[in-house]
């Protein structure tokens, strides 16, 4: 059984940073693909970023210039540096790999 477990969230001004990170366990993730989607209230889930098991990257272009992912495969964690944020970053983020997503982790950015 894999788990994922997003953390990181928080409040943040804008124009603020945040890194969420997303701990799995249960497999060893390092051959895997993983994704962040991000879900506003009301809304559909969407796409944010990924990363490739080689470490190939790619972004919605929404989040393109502003939102770095990566991982560390030893610690067998995916993070989601994100910069200049705005009000409308204001969302639930989501860790996800093959089935398994988190619980979410909240972002709420304040004016």
């Amino acid at each position: 059984q894999v788990q994922l477990v997003e953390s990181g969230g928080g409040l943040v001004q804008t124009g603020g940073s945040l890194r969420l990170s997303c701990a799995a366990s249960g497999r060893t993730l390092s051959n895997y693909n993983m994704i962040w989607y991000r879900q506003a209230p009301g809304k559909e889930r969407e796409f944010v970023a990924t990363i490739t098991s080689s470490g190939s990257t790619y972004y919605a272009d929404s989040v393109k210039s502003r939102c770095t992912i990566s991982r560390d495969n030893a610690k067998s964690t995916v993070y989601l540096k994100m910069n200049s944020l705005k009000t409308r970053s204001t969302t639930v983020y989501y860790c996800n790999h093959d089935k398994y997503w988190g619980q979410g982790t909240q972002i709420t950015v304040s004016s």
